[in-house]
């Protein structure tokens, strides 16, 4: 039970770093085909002036400061990850006040991102299908060497619940080895006990 539950720890650790690395590459990636397709076809976003020539092009403006919060949100999840490397989390065999503090600072951490990127990305997506025009995308595109994308094209939306529904499952394994180790370490200290007692006998 021991040797498992160390092996565990270190896979669970390990994959909790590598998914919120996974959740910065999905922030990057969320506005690149959207700036690609959008960018030239607003003109003066933000202002008085504004125009597109693209119906619902504006929505790629519109979530800008949205992802741009979120890199800085994935950056910061990152941080608070390397805690658990930081404080030996990965690999102490007894846990202590630091390792049961770096494991909750992680999975809150993983909820409260997850909790607050997922429907702001869903509102996005619903948006960016049902408000674009997308036969004057395609015309605005040829006529000016522009990328085009589709109702369909959403990879880097999607994508972003799969890292995210790994994000939660990470969240769910740290908590699910944390109780494992405290069960391994109470079965340790009741050997240590009986022990003691064998030899006073």
């Amino acid at each position: 039970m021991y040797r498992k539950q160390m092996l565990m720890q270190k896979i669970v650790c390990m994959m909790t770093l590598i998914v919120s690395a996974l959740v910065f590459v999905s922030a990057l990636g969320l506005s690149t085909d959207l700036y690609d397709a959008f960018s030239k076809a607003v003109m003066y976003p933000g202002t008085e002036w504004e125009y597109s020539s693209v119906p619902g092009a504006t929505v790629y403006y519109e979530m800008f400061e949205f992802n741009s919060a979120f890199t800085r949100v994935a950056i910061g999840l990152i941080l608070v990850n390397l805690v658990l490397f930081l404080t030996n989390t990965h690999s102490r065999r007894k846990y202590y006040i630091g390792n049961y503090i770096a494991t909750g600072l992680s999975v809150a951490a993983s909820i409260g991102v997850a909790a607050w990127c997922i429907p702001q990305i869903a509102q996005y997506k619903s948006r960016f299908i049902n408000e674009v025009d997308f036969e004057a995308l395609e015309t605005f595109s040829k006529d000016w060497g522009t990328l085009y994308i589709g109702p369909n094209d959403t990879f880097w939306f999607d994508i972003c619940y799969f890292v995210f529904g790994l994000l939660l499952l990470t969240a769910v394994l740290l908590v699910v080895n944390c109780v494992l180790k405290m069960k391994v370490m109470k079965g340790e200290q009741s050997a240590i006990g009986s022990g003691k007692d064998e030899n006073n006998g």
